[in-house]
């Protein structure tokens, strides 16, 4: 096995791969290694994590729309048949409130739940935030810009995407801060090298989140408003009714895909622009082209960086052969690294035009929160940079280490 890095060793023979993710020569600038993996072939098995990942552009956007790979698997095979074991009674409620999450069913109940929460995320209908978005960006900017510094995150970042999905659902303002709070706790799930720390916090937050969604929901029956929970605790059209579980759950995904993923991509977006060194406002000028800075900053900078499937029957893909309950990675943040799909992949190209990436994923399980983020992306960073001309990193920012989460602590920006 040859060593790469010092977090890095490759056998090319085998595919097989020894990274520590926790190592920050990894994590803080992960796009150098997923290159060196996109050399050996469109996967490798990654030995720490015991399972196979695929890289290239090609393999994983076919797999993220290949019916015999899931989300779930105990639709198919028990638990003991996967090789799960018991449901671990710490998580009890993380399990409750993830047990009819959008993010982990299979149809038929993912594509009803989908139905029902779709018509308020298409396109045409996000649309018709822009102008409270920008209303909201310069509110914020009004507050710290004559300041002439600012750590963006927590100032900004945080505040447009909790405060646009919260409204969209139903939320009042005053809980966006423990809408944050609840969300930071329950995502620790879903980071590599979690501890039992981070298992309980994601416990307690599950629990509060859940009881907040319960009572809101009853709020929302007895007065309805023009949101979307409202809509959702009315009957559907056939009559039937989401049950509590399916309420809770689809709210909880909605409240936090619908924000964490874009806060940290207006971090990584402006760290990114600033670093280039390319003038911002030059970049933002018209439409066409801040789309095309966006689309790049989530192509060369994405904020979630690996999905998950099940084998759901035995299956061979690129040469590997899969049992059915075998579970793969697919590495999103790689497949926007592929040389045969964007050419010259590790440089910031803003005016790049050569397809869709896949931070937002695809297939059936495709970000349904895709045409907002881009929304929020494509609307406030003109706002930003015309706001604060001559804004530029007051330090070198430090990303987080909560692979396999792609985003920065602190973004310390003066002007």
């Amino acid at each position: 096995m040859r060593a790469v890095q010092e977090f890095l060793k490759i056998d090319t023979a085998s595919a097989e791969v020894s990274l520590d993710a926790r190592h920050p020569g990894f994590y803080r600038n992960p796009n150098p290694t997923y290159a060196a993996l996109i050399e050996i072939g469109p996967a490798f098995y990654w030995r720490e994590q015991k399972q196979w990942y695929f890289t290239r552009y090609d393999a994983v956007n076919a797999l993220l729309r290949d019916r015999r790979f899931g989300r779930q698997i105990t639709h198919v095979m028990s638990r003991d048949e996967a090789g799960l074991g018991p449901a671990d009674p710490r998580l009890a409620d993380f399990d409750r409130a993830e047990s009819k999450s959008l993010l982990e069913l299979e149809p038929p109940e993912h594509t009803r739940l989908r139905t029902l929460v779709n018509r308020a995320f298409v396109s045409r209908h996000i649309e018709k935030l822009r102008p409270e978005i920008g209303a909201l960006a310069h509110q914020l900017i009004d507050g710290f810009g004559p300041k002439g510094e600012v750590e963006l995150l927590s100032a900004f970042a945080e505040i447009v995407p909790v405060t646009v999905i919260a409204r969209m659902i139903g939320v009042p303002d005053d809980m966006c801060r423990q809408l944050l709070d609840w969300s930071h706790d329950y995502v620790r799930m879903y980071q590599f090298g979690r501890t039992a720390e981070d298992e309980a916090r994601a416990n307690r937050a599950a629990k509060d989140f859940a009881d907040y969604v319960v009572r809101l929901a009853a709020e929302k029956r007895a007065n309805p408003q023009d949101d979307l929970l409202s809509l959702m605790v009315q009957p559907a059209r056939d009559g039937q009714y989401l049950t509590e579980e399916e309420l809770v759950s689809t709210t909880i995904v909605l409240l936090n895909a619908g924000h964490e993923a874009t806060v940290h991509q207006i971090g990584n977006a402006v760290n990114i622009i600033l670093q280039s060194g390319l003038d911002p406002k030059s970049l933002t000028s018209d439409e066409t082209r801040t789309e095309r800075l966006v689309e790049e900053c989530f192509r060369i900078s994405a904020p979630v960086h690996i999905f998950e499937r099940w084998a759901l029957e035995d299956v061979e893909v690129q040469e590997q052969s899969f049992r059915k309950g075998d579970k793969v990675g697919l590495i999103l943040a790689a497949a926007n690294l592929d040389p045969a799909k964007f050419p010259e992949p590790l440089a910031f190209k803003p005016e790049r035009d050569e397809g869709q990436n896949l931070s937002f994923g695809a297939g059936i399980h495709f970000c349904i929160g895709a045409p907002l983020a881009r929304l929020e992306m494509n609307t406030v960073l003109p706002i930003l940079f015309d706001r604060l001309p001559g804004i530029r990193l007051a330090q070198e920012p430090q990303v987080k280490d909560v692979y396999h989460f792609h985003g920065l602590e602190r973004l310390e920006l003066i002007w």
